[in-house]
């Protein structure tokens, strides 16, 4: 069907009195097709009647738009219609006036004859032909909806709009007009939203159900689509074996909006509030105390914005002072992190997740990210050795194991980050089973080469820095790299406790700020000999960074260098936005190697992990554009798309997937499970 309606980009917000404004809707992106009906619903406050008068024309959105036919919606206008709540009937007409006044008003093109035609066609069609000449004080609240419903219809609008059309209406009442309504929009053909906050009744009616999350500043969570198959009768769509699953989803999301809403409310939810500034550096003073963060790292590509902001001095010298801790293995810097010796790190972009679901037996640490640090920089290398053998492509190591080998013994960095993910994923997409023909072993990346010249190890993945030494050496060569399997993926993000990023708001938004400011500078290739020049001390990279940072890099086939290794991206392209769709695929992922069951709750999971809010609050500290990346399904390198509103049909399609074991997962408390450490310095870990 093509598409009728785009909501781009829209966010609605209301000046207050006091100054400041009230965000009622942020970054709404959603397509609708001609025909098509669907359900908004939400919490009260959600901004549903909002985004309602905004599809009408009612009100204009602040920043974005509104396209009806490719044509932006700037004011109201026949061809949509709303129907409210308490009917809007005048109550001096009779019903036949009501509807005849719309009508003439609009169809104007019509002889007298041919409305009178058109108004005698939607009494039927309403089975109100009996009460056209009684006014609306003489009707029943049904028979006042059935009014305000012909009404719209009568002038033939492109898109009929539903303000909980059936609130106010009893129970018997409600069903009969649910299911005329359902008849006359498939009849008709009209395209339709209504605002509900009725599941079933969503689910009866809707082709697709739009899940907003709790106000202020909502957005879209999520969108359910609807398989039920039309016509629909009451009865056959509650005996439909997927009604009651459909239903639970839709509960499910209402039930994590409202334990979320909780969960700030115990924090002491420092976000800024109706009224509070939206712009320009933070709220506190100059005269704040100076704030210590000790942010722990490995050296590498990664490191590089904390790198320039303590070079360039993009911190608030005034209110934040950054030591940067370097550690030579992952597990030591959670270790470090979950134990309050540090209060953020630049972790592996599964680390947040991983952290709050307690994976590999640790407990669980509720971790939160407000930016993606970097994205791209990793490549698969295999020993020299193997060159001779022809193994220069995925295909060409499936047949090997196909022929009985030995598995291949390849390293990680850390159990379960991001690059054993994409390992994983690009051997199981050429039909090789990880854990039948790998064996894994954990290294720290700077003992990665010395155990591949000792031969206790075939290959590794790891950022293009430790590869590009490798085949420098001549010991390893590439056989994959990011756009192999996914590029743009997220590589390393920034990661604290949930309490201590509540507790010092401004300190993180500093710390983030600085290092957004980085990114761009980082991304410049004008600024490569300064990046170079920076990164060889030997607290980053050492002598061979401008290794690691050209942009032709030799593969060690023995061809001539290609440059297809894709460097690593800090701000370009939405790089640093803090992902739920990411995220969410990487729950996938835990699910697909039976490392969890897939959370039935990921909602409230991924809303609480990853805080665009900090993000978009540190875009306009830093003086940068707040861009998110647009709600639709993208693909990796095997071509299958994710759908972050349907993960499992996503899991149902991969090889290696059994089916998934889905429950809801117990998340930490909110509140710090111990003291953050205060004086104990972990410079020297």
């Amino acid at each position: 069907m093509p598409g009728l309606i785009t909501v781009d980009a829209v966010t609605q917000s209301f000046p207050l009195a006091g100054g400041g404004a009230y965000i009622a809707l942020r970054d709404i992106d959603l397509d609708i097709a001609e025909g098509e009906f669907v359900s908004l619903i939400g919490h009260s406050g959600c901004g549903k009647s909002t985004l309602l008068n905004l599809l009408a024309g009612l009100t204009r959105a602040s920043e974005g738009g509104i396209l009806l036919d490719g044509r932006e919606v700037t004011s109201p206008g026949p061809d949509r219609m709303v129907v409210f709540q308490n009917y809007s009937l005048l109550p001096w007409q009779t019903v036949r006036q009501n509807i005849a006044l719309a009508v003439r008003n609009v169809l104007t093109d019509l002889t007298p004859e041919q409305q009178r035609e058109r108004v005698d066609e939607q009494l039927k069609l309403v089975g109100l032909a009996a009460a056209a000449d009684k006014h609306p004080a003489e009707l029943s609240g049904g028979m006042k909806q059935r009014v305000a419903i012909a009404r719209a219809l009568a002038i033939q609008p492109r898109l009929l709009l539903l303000d909980e059309p059936f609130g106010a209406l009893d129970a018997l009442t409600r069903g009969n007009m649910q299911q005329q309504l359902m008849q006359l929009c498939q009849a008709s053909g009209i395209t339709t939203v209504m605002v509900t906050h009725d599941v079933d009744e969503a689910l009866l009616l809707s082709d697709r159900v739009v899940m907003l999350t709790n106000g202020p500043e909502a957005r879209i969570g999520q969108i359910l689509e609807v398989p039920l198959p039309r016509p629909r009768q009451r009865l056959e769509v509650m005996e439909h074996p997927d009604y009651y699953q459909l239903r639970s989803e839709l509960i499910g999301f209402l039930q994590q909006q409202r334990r979320l809403r909780q969960r700030k409310q115990s924090l002491g939810q420092s976000t800024l509030q109706p009224g509070a500034p939206r712009s320009g550096r933070a709220s506190a003073t100059k005269t704040a105390a100076l704030t210590t963060v000790r942010i722990g790292y490995l050296p590498g590509l990664d490191s590089a914005p904390l790198a320039v902001a303590l070079e360039r001095q993009l911190f608030d010298r005034e209110r934040l002072r950054v030591l940067p801790v370097p550690f030579t293995r992952w597990q030591q810097l959670e270790e470090k992190l979950m134990a309050g010796e540090l209060e953020a790190a630049i972790t592996s972009a599964t680390a947040p997740l991983a952290l709050s679901l307690g994976l590999h037996g640790q407990a669980p640490w509720p971790a939160i990210t407000p930016m993606t640090v970097t994205r791209n920089g990793n490549a698969v290398c295999l020993s020299q050795r193997f060159l001779s053998q022809g193994l220069t492509d995925l295909a060409a190591l499936a047949q090997r194991q196909r022929a009985g080998t030995s598995p291949l013994r390849l390293a990680i960095a850390q159990r379960g980050n991001m690059q054993e993910l994409l390992l994983r994923h690009w051997l199981a997409n050429g039909g090789l089973d990880p854990d039948r023909d790998l064996q894994l072993r954990t290294l720290s990346p700077m003992a990665m080469q010395a155990a591949l010249r000792a031969g206790e190890i075939d290959g590794f993945i790891a950022g293009r820095y430790r590869v590009a030494r490798a085949v420098e050496d001549g010991l390893a060569y590439v056989v994959a790299t990011d756009r192999d399997i996914w590029p743009a993926h997220p590589e390393k993000v920034l990661t604290c406790h949930e309490a201590w990023a509540e507790s010092h708001r401004q300190a993180l938004l500093d710390l983030c700020a600085g290092l957004l400011q980085a990114g761009p500078i980082c991304d410049d290739g004008g600024q490569r000999p300064y990046l170079i020049g920076l990164l060889s001390d030997p607290q980053w990279l050492g002598p061979s960074s401008a290794l690691a940072l050209q942009r032709q890099f030799d593969f060690g086939t023995g061809e001539q260098s290609s440059d297809r290794l894709l460097l690593n991206r800090y701000h370009a392209d939405r790089a640093q936005v803090p992902d739920q769709a990411e995220g969410a695929w990487m729950l996938s992922q835990f699910s697909r190697w039976g490392w969890c069951p897939f959370p039935s709750n990921r909602l409230e999971l991924l809303s609480q992990t990853y805080r665009g809010d900090l993000y978009e609050a540190a875009m306009a500290q830093a003086g940068l554009p707040c861009l998110w990346p647009e709600r639709q399904p993208f693909a990796l390198a095997d071509g299958r798309r994710f759908d972050q509103d349907a993960p499992l049909r996503y899991l149902d399609g991969l090889p290696c997937s059994a089916t998934p074991t889905v429950e809801p997962v117990t998340l930490p408390p909110a509140a710090s499970p111990r003291p953050l450490a205060a004086s104990r310095d972990a410079r020297h870990a």
